[in-house]
């Protein structure tokens, strides 16, 4: 049966890795974030009062129809980075630091709203969270220049909507991974446990979660 699954998480915390060692393990579509396609993340990180709204509407659209073609697509597929997260994490953090304007704000969320309803939801949101220092220096390792340049606390603050989201969101089973210990990328023993609770989620098991000493 078709499954669509999505990884959701901060800046630099390792979403498109596992996005694509899952894809490998599974034999699923990878759906990758357009992150380079962009044509305002530079900008935006050089001025955010400026392009916080444009880059906003850019990541938007680029993923709702990215959510549509996922949901379109005849076999299973695993998402990087939901929707949700842009308006709930990305969009709300830089309207309470005022980088977005309070009609600007109302009509991006609208427009979210609206089309969200027509956007059938995923089968499981996978989580993952890591401390601050983490994903900085993940961000630093990966060398993004335009990324060096956001503040520990635009980090936090992220963090911080991340869990206020996610003590909300019921659209479908969440799976919690803390991954501020977690080497899926040089480690197989760890993606063998991640793969097993996804596993274990998507067949309806009720108590699935990570106990960090499955893997130190």
């Amino acid at each position: 049966m078709k499954k669509f699954i999505a990884i959701a998480g901060n800046i630099g915390v390792g979403k498109s890795s596992l996005v694509r060692l899952l894809s490998n393990r599974l034999g699923w579509k990878a759906f990758f974030e357009p992150v380079a396609e962009n044509p305002y993340l530079a900008d935006f990180y050089q001025d955010m009062h400026r392009w916080a709204y444009h880059s906003q509407i850019f990541f938007l659209t680029q993923r709702l129809q990215m959510h549509y073609q996922l949901s379109l697509y005849p076999s299973s597929a695993i998402l990087d980075r939901t929707v949700y997260e842009d308006a709930e994490v990305f969009a709300r953090n830089l309207y309470l630091q005022g980088y977005i304007q309070q009609r600007d704000y109302d009509a991006y969320t609208e427009l979210y709203h609206v089309l969200c309803e027509f956007l059938p939801p995923p089968d499981l949101v996978i989580y993952l969270k890591a401390p601050v220092d983490v994903l900085i220096e993940r961000i630093q390792h990966r060398g993004r220049t335009y990324e060096r340049q956001i503040p520990p606390d635009y980090l936090a603050q992220l963090n911080d909507l991340y869990e206020e989201w996610l003590a909300t969101f019921n659209l479908c089973p969440l799976l919690t991974i803390p991954a501020g210990n977690l080497d899926f990328v040089s480690r197989p023993a760890h993606l063998d446990l991640i793969v097993q609770k996804l596993q274990d989620k998507l067949t309806g098991k009720e108590e699935v979660v990570f106990d960090e000493q499955e893997w130190l």
